[in-house]
């Protein structure tokens, strides 16, 4: 089976001091797809530059041909499907087709409270996002005059026109971030590829092994909600954004260690890698000349 590599490049650097750089260096660098977050702020890059990540892969789409572009992930926190729908499907146009929507549930961080709503419940932000994925789903492939009208609990629709519709048929592909029963249920049912990022409750003090043993469980979850749907799991690409596993830190220190990690995610049905674009002073610091070494090298190695 075939491992792709792709990268997450975060969209906190001005787009004439950096920012378009880095994005025409993946493309480069042979990367199969290049992601971005989609959030307000995040974390430690609170209290410092950060842009919106539709007009970072607007832009994206202008200064490169061949790479595909998406976001990793896009969440209900501060979205409604109406307005999105406009957006993902402008965007798939000007990229020509070359755009996958990455969407999850959303945590409680800073863009659940930003807008100054309360935080939603775990059930809540279920919920949330079931309604999201299924409207989304909706306005994204019926692109007829009549429009898409659609009265649920959080999110309503009037004739909601979105012609000429994507530019992949019948919609541009959903990546589905989820590990709990009811989010693997829309990966299946939604999705054209499957999101984790690992188990976070490993994160600190877990080790490697039990990270695989913790994501060959999410898998075999995935696979069972497929087959309640009659979908064969086998169909959906399997991604996993790396950078919050146990290993974590060895995981860019060498090429060598990179393909061992990636070879034993491989053997756990992944279909693509996601490696995050080196930042200085972060968690995801790296020395860029191995970063580039790995992105060029280890494809070949991985077979």
């Amino acid at each position: 089976m075939s491992l792709r590599l792709s990268t997450v490049i975060l969209p906190y650097r001005r787009w004439n001091e950096g920012g378009r750089a880095a994005w025409q260096r993946a493309e480069e660098l042979g990367f199969h797809t290049a992601y971005t977050y989609d959030h307000l702020s995040w974390r430690s890059f609170r209290d410092g530059p950060w842009f919106g990540a539709v007009p970072t892969l607007t832009a994206a789409a202008a200064v490169t041909q061949r790479m595909r572009l998406g976001t990793l992930v896009t969440s209900p926190n501060f979205r409604h499907p109406v307005p999105f729908a406009k957006e993902l499907i402008s965007l798939d146009d000007i990229s020509g087709g070359r755009f996958t929507l990455g969407v999850g549930a959303g945590g409680n961080g800073f863009d659940a409270t930003v807008l100054r709503q309360e935080p939603w419940t775990p059930r809540e932000r279920a919920d949330r996002f079931a309604e999201f994925v299924q409207l989304l789903d909706r306005l994204l492939t019926e692109d007829g005059k009549e429009g898409v009208s659609y009265e649920g609990h959080f999110y309503s629709a009037h004739e909601a026109r979105n012609i000429p519709g994507c530019v992949q048929r019948p919609r541009l592909p959903f990546a589905v971030a989820a590990t709990g029963p009811r989010g693997l249920r829309l990966a299946a049912r939604y999705g054209q590829a499957w999101v984790t990022t690992g188990d976070p409750r490993l994160y600190e003090n877990g080790t490697s092994e039990q990270s695989i043993q913790a994501i060959r469980g999410q898998a075999e979850k995935l696979a069972d909600a497929c087959a309640e749907i009659g979908r064969d799991a086998r169909g959906l690409d399997k991604i996993l954004l790396t950078g919050f596993t146990p290993d974590r830190g060895r995981l860019l220190e060498s090429l060598d260690a990179f393909v061992d990690f990636a070879g034993r995610h491989r053997e756990l049905g992944f279909t693509e890698l996601v490696l995050h674009w080196p930042i200085s002073d972060s968690d995801f610091a790296a020395d860029q000349k191995v970063f580039e070494q790995i992105a060029t090298e280890a494809p070949d190695q991985l077979g």
